[in-house]
């Protein structure tokens, strides 16, 4: 009997050419009428803290606190809508690493979204690509709406290959029979946990450990292109009940 396996894959910079929890922030906070300049300034206060060094897990716990009071439903519906506008659009997804998952799928392989986006934003990309298992980062919410915490730490760095640890127990599987799929130099700890690790190239810092031990390198792709504030607002709206 084969022994079973299991494919876990980073979204940000590996599935998709660009950062999935900012362009939806972007179109959330058009969709709830504010100019650019907004999503700009929350954009640039987040970039100042990784600029002076600040972990990216806390960055990241900083990102939630702009969904602080929504409502998850409203959260959910929009995170869709986004998805429809960035497929019709063109550009999100990175051909290579999406060849590669439907392969580990057409091979019977179990695919394992892995990613410190959040579920409301995943689940549309998941639901395209077949996938139905995701290990995210948590957004806690009470009373139906977000509070603009997390319920546990994200899902970077370490935490990524604890959640692999646990995948594969569930699963029955054993790491070193596993492929791991990552882009960014903190997806070294998955990557390291697993027999197969692939690296998205674009990380010089992750691009050499994977020069150094003879990984597999699949190319990059440019950034896709951002939709228009019009774009935004007008995919965000509801149907008309005529």
């Amino acid at each position: 009997m084969s022994p079973r396996r299991l494919a876990f894959f980073d979204v940000d910079g590996t599935l998709t050419t660009a950062t999935t929890i900012f362009r939806f922030l972007r179109y959330y906070l058009a969709a709830q009428g504010h100019g650019p300049h907004v999503y700009e300034q929350r954009r640039q206060e987040l970039k100042a803290m990784t600029a002076v060094g600040v972990p990216r897990e806390a960055t990241n716990r900083a990102y939630f606190a702009n969904f602080r009071d929504a409502d998850a439903a409203t959260v959910t519906r929009l995170a869709r809508t986004w998805f429809e506008a960035e497929l019709v659009r063109g550009g999100l997804l990175n051909g290579s690493a999406v060849d590669a998952l439907r392969g580990h799928v057409s091979r019977g392989e179990t695919v394992v979204l892995v990613s410190g986006s959040f579920p409301a934003v995943l689940w549309p990309l998941a639901e395209h690509l077949g996938v139905t298992d995701i290990w995210a980062t948590l957004p806690e919410i009470t009373d139906g709406r977000y509070t603009g915490h997390l319920l546990r730490e994200p899902m970077i760095g370490a935490v990524k290959a604890d959640a692999a640890r646990l995948a594969a127990s569930v699963h029955g599987a054993s790491l070193t029979d596993c492929f791991a799929y990552g882009d960014h130099l903190s997806d070294l700890p998955i990557l390291e946990a697993v027999g197969t690790p692939v690296v998205v190239a674009g990380d010089a810092r992750l691009d050499e450990h994977a020069r150094l031990r003879r990984w597999t390198v699949l190319p990059g792709a440019p950034a896709a292109p951002e939709l228009a504030l019009g774009e935004c607002v007008e995919s965000s709206r509801e149907p008309s009940p005529s």
